[in-house]
């Protein structure tokens, strides 16, 4: 497993717990609180983006991802988004936690903002993409197994597979180069079917699996 948010395929995690059909979206005020706080945080405050807070989400610690929660990781990766961009210092928000439960500890003094200098081009994540296609519907394709850093968004159990395509999606901006403000370069996005088999061998329940994945994911099989 590359990072923390890369679970397809790996086993030890017990069963996933269906949602209730009555359960409030917010469990406690404080997720609501989160949620807010967040989608605050990266556009507005911290200069990041939507790609950027997924980034940040894989980058925690196993122990911030999980025992926190799903609104106490987002909290995490806010966090990190706003040390990121210097507009809080690392270690600030403990500190000021601590001083809150009566400790008195030093806050570290807060730095020179450093956002991105970084624009989208259009509003959303759909861009036009001058070039066709290289795939088609039936073909046969491998997922690249390359550097896990580089492809972001290409899950550890299809890398090195054989899928084909089904279909291909509009173009869209990949968040390899998104999420670390280095431009958009859209690609064509293929949905690919992938045998169970083929990803996690022959004892593996029957089933077919699809994924998304980017132009630059992908080779001719």
């Amino acid at each position: 497993m590359d990072n923390v948010a890369d679970l397809g395929g790996t086993e030890g995690w017990g069963r996933v717990k269906t949602p209730d059909r009555d359960e409030p979206v917010f469990a406690e005020p404080w997720e609501g609180r989160a949620f807010a706080l967040t989608l605050l945080s990266m556009g507005r405050i911290s200069g990041q983006n939507l790609d950027a807070f997924r980034l940040a989400l894989s980058r925690l610690d196993r122990e911030a991802y999980f025992a926190d929660g799903y609104y106490g990781r987002w909290l995490n990766a806010a966090e990190l988004m706003l040390t990121d961009s210097a507009i809080i210092a690392p270690g600030a928000v403990d500190a000021r936690a601590r001083n809150l439960r009566g400790e008195e500890v030093d806050e570290p003094d807060a730095p020179d903002p450093d956002k991105p200098d970084y624009a989208a081009t259009a509003p959303g994540s759909l861009r036009p993409v001058p070039e066709p296609p290289r795939f088609a519907p039936g073909d046969r394709v491998r997922a690249h197994d390359a550097d896990p850093a580089a492809n972001i968004k290409c899950p550890d159990y299809v890398r090195g597979r054989v899928g084909t395509v089904e279909s291909v999606q509009p173009g869209h901006l990949l968040p390899d180069t998104h999420a670390r403000f280095e431009g958009e370069n859209p690609q064509h996005v293929y949905t690919v079917r992938f045998d169970s088999h083929e990803l996690w061998g022959p004892d593996a329940e029957p089933f077919a699996l699809t994924i998304e994945l980017f132009d630059s994911y992908l080779e001719q099989a």
